[in-house]
């Protein structure tokens, strides 16, 4: 059987991610790239899927139109998207990825995907944090 949390994590050193922390038996990375604007992303190896999920703000107050704009924003995300957490008091992005054949160029989309939504929308992601 393949090493799915070995090979992602040599991905992941590959692109030249900081691995902060890391748990093998519980198949999990934080993992930090500054410069991308990336911190504290964790990713969790969970055959047959590999699960990312970055803190994006928390709901002070529920808004229609916060939500709104983040479903919209949603549909011009490349990979992953806006996701609430359990009780809804966190926005998150998340993207899944099948493990089985993961290669570095489709782990560095979903990462740099996420780096371009927070360059282009932290504006938005600021203020929806303040509210």
């Amino acid at each position: 059987m393949k090493d799915y949390y070995q090979h992602v994590k040599n991905h992941l050193l590959e692109l030249d991610y900081d691995i902060s922390h890391e748990n093998t038996a519980e198949g999990l990375f934080v993992i930090q790239k500054e410069s991308y604007g990336i911190k504290n992303l964790i990713i969790g190896v969970a055959p047959p899927i590999v699960i990312l999920e970055q803190f994006i703000f928390d709901i002070k107050t529920s808004s229609i139109e916060i939500l709104q704009s983040l479903l919209i924003k949603n549909r011009d995300i490349i990979h992953g998207a806006f996701v609430l957490n359990d009780d809804g008091s966190k926005v998150i992005f998340r993207d899944t990825l099948q493990i089985e054949n993961l290669d570095q160029n489709e782990l560095e989309a979903s990462l740099n995907s996420l780096s371009l939504l927070l360059s282009e929308y932290s504006e938005h992601i600021i203020n929806f944090s303040k509210q």
